[in-house]
């Protein structure tokens, strides 16, 4: 199983110099990969829990990949209705030739009603949204003509990665496991125990799969660390569900309980150490 860290994009703490330093971490202390959240219109429910500065992090990403060497980078998760999908396919593309191959491309629908509004987004149309900007991104990846609307479009460069970049799909809901099943190499849960999947999650997933007529996608949960211990125990958990990567996040969930940087990596540094 490959350990992973959220990077912190948003918050008084987040700065250039601070997020450089959070990759130079990741890749320092044995991380295989580092991940990104993703808002674009902080409305005040958004800043509630993740207050400005927001960084984009298809920007963040791209910066980074020229200052680490070895680490897959992603975000957990874009919000793929906020964005054009031939837009995003090209800049996920751009992101993964650029970096040498190590872009992971975490997608779900997001929350937030106002963000949708402000954007003038249809909140209730996210989930179909998000399914016909898989398949355009998907498309554009692979293909070097694609059709869109009345148009063909060259999509290229193609990423490095083949076929293409890792798709690792967000949420729980039917409608998630169902876009897991049917587009993504991965799951990605979040804030999930491994009992939960145990006798929920995972039995859902492969009837979505079988539903599909494909594979199960790999499991990829992401979970809170603010124990040590408890984080190793649920680690083993995980890995006895065969998940092949963990993301770790430091963030407790409202800014008022936000620990200080030094001291989140002293507890990924301990993690990482002991497992």
């Amino acid at each position: 199983m490959k350990f992973g860290v959220n990077i912190l994009n948003f918050g008084p703490h987040a700065t250039p110099e601070a997020l450089a330093g959070w990759a130079r971490f990741a890749e320092e202390a044995g991380f295989d990969f580092a991940m990104i959240s993703d808002h674009v219109a902080v409305t005040p429910d958004v800043a509630e829990q993740y207050p400005a500065p927001f960084y984009d992090p298809f920007t963040v990403l791209a910066w980074l990949a020229g200052t680490t060497e070895r680490i897959a980078l992603g975000t957990t998760v874009a919000v793929l209705p906020y964005r054009h999908p031939l837009q995003l396919a090209r800049v996920t593309a751009n992101l993964d030739r650029l970096s040498g191959g190590r872009l992971i491309f975490g997608v779900g629908v997001g929350w937030s009603k106002r963000e949708y509004a402000a954007l003038n987004v249809p909140f209730e149309q996210r989930g179909p949204m998000t399914d016909r900007a898989l398949d355009v991104v998907l498309r554009s990846w692979t293909q070097d003509s694609v059709s869109y609307g009345d148009e063909t479009i060259d999509p290229r460069p193609h990423p490095v990665q083949k076929p293409h970049p890792p798709v690792w799909v967000g949420g729980r809901s039917p409608g998630a496991l169902r876009r897991a099943a049917r587009f993504g190499d991965a799951w990605h849960p979040i804030n999930v125990t491994p009992a939960a999947l145990r006798t929920e999650g995972l039995p859902a997933l492969r009837r979505a799969a079988e539903e599909a007529g494909r594979p199960v996608p790999a499991l990829a949960p992401r979970i809170r660390l603010d124990d040590v211990d408890e984080a190793l125990r649920q680690a083993e958990g995980f890995a006895e569900l065969g998940a092949t990567h963990l993301l770790l996040d430091t963030y407790p969930g409202t800014p008022d309980l936000a620990r200080p940087p030094e001291e989140d990596q002293r507890m990924l540094a301990a993690f990482r150490e002991t497992f």
